[in-house]
């Protein structure tokens, strides 16, 4: 829609909200809690008002992945099957995977079909460039456009995804550590490099996709899709275009499986996180979930994921939009308390994020701050 006019708004998005995300690394390899245990320590309340708010949202946020790999589904198939059919296909699947341990072997698998996917990604990008009008980099009238501001809230909901899962990846950076010695873990440094290069890439591919669109999509006037199916076509069809319609196929196999894993961790860290929220509300502080309330959090998720999707999955877009501008309003709130959690909760002062990181965040939460009060704005205008 609009070039690469948005480059830099997808740079600072992803720059603003990297400490938010950061610092679940720097919590639980410092502390061996989860960041709910850092909110809990804030202040206990917190734990019933987050766990209000997961209720809510976490399964708008499945919804949404699940709604996109469904229509990817059906794009690489060409099935007429209704979409809402796809969905349960995903979800039945998704279930059953994480119940009965198979998702490990789908990890394994996307974990190779990810850097197929990631040198797919780069190269059709650069075969875009010479199509690419780079006079729209310079463009800045979406500045005064009232639904392209609203666009540039719904992009930053979940650019690089929902700030949310800062939680998740406090949980993951704990599972990497399970079974090893302390003498033989990763220092804080070594994880921190390692969370930077992996959100490096992240902010590197949503450029190049940018850039695909721009040189196959904006420079022939063409407008992305409602439709769930369709649009999940138009971006196989980015691939298409550059590299050639083979290739193009392999490359929906594999966007198709990377999606089926991230669907897999989603409904994983909304039942863990679920599960993690019991257990301080129990007062089990930093204490995990057993299978048995694991199962539960997960098909609860699941069931009410699906009942969103049945409400909204007619008009795609629309439903994307929506998920993503609620959780970007949520952002500033989690991003204060991930920076409370860890400048002011117990944990080794060398663990604590620098004063550079902690400019970071505070510049974050402020800019962030202020595009909600815009958004609300916007609405009521």
């Amino acid at each position: 829609m609009y070039g690469l006019a948005l480059v830099g708004v997808i740079i600072l998005i992803n720059l603003l909200k990297y400490p938010a995300f950061r610092f679940g690394v720097d919590y639980a390899h410092s502390t061996g809690k989860t960041l709910i245990g850092g909110y809990r320590e804030l202040a206990p309340w917190l734990i019933v008002v987050l766990a209000i708010v997961a209720l809510l949202l976490a399964p708008i946020g499945g919804a949404a992945v699940t709604a996109t790999t469904a229509a990817i589904l059906a794009a690489v198939t060409g099935t007429d099957l209704p979409l809402i059919a796809l969905v349960l296909l995903v979800l039945g699947a998704t279930l059953a995977l994480l119940l009965f341990g198979g998702y490990r072997w789908l990890e394994r698998v996307s974990a190779i079909l990810v850097v197929f996917i990631t040198l797919a990604t780069i190269a059709a990008a650069a075969l875009a460039l010479p199509r690419v009008d780079w006079a729209s980099a310079t463009n800045v009238d979406w500045a005064s456009d009232p639904l392209a501001l609203l666009f540039v809230i719904a992009l930053a909901g979940f650019m690089p995804t929902s700030i949310g899962q800062s939680n998740d990846v406090a949980m993951w950076t704990l599972k990497s550590q399970e079974g090893v010695e302390p003498s033989q873990r990763h220092s804080i440094r070594t994880a921190r490099a390692g969370f930077l290069a992996a959100y490096l890439l992240t902010g590197f591919l949503a450029i190049c996709f940018c850039v695909m669109g721009a040189g196959v999509m904006h420079s022939s006037g063409i407008q992305p899709e409602s439709g769930a199916p369709e649009l999940a076509a138009q971006i196989i069809g980015l691939y298409a275009e550059t590299l050639g319609p083979g290739l193009a196929v392999f490359v929906g196999i594999a966007a198709l499986c990377v999606m089926a894993t991230t669907v897999a961790a989603s409904f994983d860290g909304t039942a863990r996180g679920f599960g993690a929220i019991y257990q301080e509300i129990k007062g089990d502080v930093g204490g995990m979930a057993g299978r048995t309330s694991y199962a539960f959090f997960l098909i609860m998720s699941v069931v009410l994921s699906l009942a969103f999707l049945a409400i909204f999955l007619d008009s795609f877009t629309a439903f994307i939009d929506l998920v993503t501008s609620i959780f970007f309003l949520l952002t500033p709130t989690t991003a204060l308390l991930n920076h409370l959690v860890v400048t002011r909760c117990e944990m080794a002062d060398d663990d604590r994020p620098s004063a550079r990181i902690r400019f970071l965040s505070v510049s974050g939460i402020l800019v962030m701050t202020a595009m909600s009060v815009m958004f609300f704005v916007l609405k009521a205008s």
